[in-house]
């Protein structure tokens, strides 16, 4: 059997440029978060633990440079400023939510490449792991998800 051709990744190529655009660690959970509609900047630190405010500012910026968020502004005091996806932003999130589906299906090998790494595996429900259909819910309702496959969430509730 023959060895195909190595793959040139030329610096326009699609891969590349996928790769660029989540290649920021909270690009596609700032996204994701978004995914359930308007938010507002605290209520967005509140669902991913870990971001900081400095970090959450710079995504935003960036992804609403990019297009893929709104950023609407209110004349009130105190300031009221609320995200929401773009239609390009919405088409990202079947991709993000396949990842993160893959991530849920293969918690066990992702624990041991946490390992492998020397950082300690997060905490999660077993039962939401084990079960093979946990997958990421994409409707606006209210509920609860422990999957560890889902960075930012780690169970916590996701609310709308």
């Amino acid at each position: 059997m023959s060895k195909p051709e190595p793959f040139v990744f030329e610096e326009t190529c699609v891969p590349r440029r996928v790769l660029e655009l989540f290649s920021v660690k909270w690009t596609s959970m700032v996204l994701y978060a978004l995914q359930c509609g308007t938010t507002r900047t605290g209520e967005l630190q509140r669902r991913l633990p870990g971001i900081s405010k400095k970090m959450l500012t710079q995504t935003l910026r960036e992804l609403e440079r990019d297009g893929l968020i709104h950023r609407e502004v209110y004349a009130v005091v105190p300031p009221k400023v609320e995200y929401s996806l773009t239609p390009l932003g919405e088409l990202f999130i079947e991709p993000i939510e396949m990842l993160y589906r893959w991530g849920n299906q293969h918690a066990d090998v992702l624990a041991q490449l946490s390992l492998r790494r020397g950082k300690p595996t997060p905490a999660c429900d077993a039962d939401a792991t084990d079960d093979a259909n946990d997958d990421v819910h994409t409707d606006t309702t209210a509920h609860t998800r422990a999957s560890p496959g889902a960075p930012g969430t780690r169970g916590a509730p996701r609310t709308a």
